[in-house]
């Protein structure tokens, strides 16, 4: 860790060394001075680098998109409209997960991050996260969420997944993960050596939307927080999710668990009294509940 007690010592000497040049003007003492201030300035870099004040390092910005490192070889990519995409690298190949909104030359941007061979992903097919596929010859998504994708918009090639397949990376593999309700072919990706996992919004980003049609029981989304605990029970300890601009972190078990207890409540009448959402979209009278940083939002008339 960065130690400032120690690194102000460090200065000390230094401002010791330029006040006496101060009296002197020797052109050695000069030198000598503008050496251990470079010397010095190095030290500091280091000590905050190592203390991890730049572990979210952006590495590409423009108008519509910002890039920055989260882990060893996993990089963010957050749009103007707080939607995220996610790139993971192995020895061999790399993965984009998702396509966003609106992104200009989205391929292109890509490969400022990495230039081996791209997997392209749909956690979803929702239009924020399957924005750009156009720039993409080849897309991944499970068949479920056809109905969501507009295909004959999209002239590459659609590859359709299902639970447990494994795309190897070299030295990394991502597993699928079904875990319908917030559309019916939401899946999460799995990183199980790293421990990391990518939602899309099958979880959400503190909020989970199930009030979209087509719709699924609250016994889906049930289904798929006891899939993602045992999961969380066997080596994925992080959670990045689709809207990572809105948490600035990865969620842990203890979010599922929550989200688990509302839909638990949800369908046996136990839950806390709904409010109101303020976004009248994807049904007539969309609800939400909360507990702790999680909440639902749901349609009233189609729980179960």
């Amino acid at each position: 860790m960065w130690n400032i007690e120690k690194f102000l010592k460090l200065n000390s000497k230094v401002y010791d060394n330029f006040e006496s040049i101060l009296i002197t003007k020797t052109k050695k003492q000069l030198k000598l001075l503008i050496m251990n201030l470079k010397h010095y300035f190095l030290v500091a870099i280091c000590m905050i680098c190592s203390s991890g004040y730049l572990s979210s390092q952006v590495v590409f910005k423009n108008s519509e998109v910002k890039i920055s490192k989260l882990e060893a070889q996993v990089w963010v990519m957050e749009t103007f409209d707080s939607t995220c995409m996610y790139i993971v690298e192995g020895t061999k190949k790399a993965m984009l997960i998702d396509t966003g909104t609106k992104c200009a030359h989205l391929d292109s941007i890509v490969g400022l991050i990495t230039k081996k061979p791209l997997y392209v992903v749909l956690t979803h097919a929702h239009g924020d996260h399957a924005g750009n596929v156009k720039y993409f010859k080849d897309i991944y998504m499970h068949p479920a969420d056809t109905v969501l994708f507009n295909r004959s918009a999209y002239k590459g090639n659609l590859h359709y997944l299902k639970d447990g397949d494994v795309f190897d990376l070299g030295e990394r593999t991502i597993e699928v993960s079904y875990m319908p309700a917030h559309t019916p072919g939401s899946i999460v990706l799995l990183d199980k050596k790293s421990g990391s996992c990518f939602s899309g919004d099958a979880f959400g980003s503190n909020q989970v939307w199930l009030q979209l049609k087509p719709g699924a029981p609250i016994s889906t989304y049930i289904s798929s927080c006891i899939k993602m605990e045992k999961l969380l029970d066997n080596g994925i300890t992080k959670i990045y999710c689709g809207h990572y601009c809105y948490v600035k972190k990865a969620f842990d078990k203890s979010y599922i668990l929550s989200m688990h207890k509302l839909a638990e409540g949800l369908k046996n009448g136990t839950a806390p009294a709904g409010k109101s959402y303020p976004k009248k979209y994807g049904c007539k009278n969309p609800m939400i509940i909360s507990e702790g940083e999680a909440s639902i939002v749901y349609d009233p008339d189609h729980i179960n």
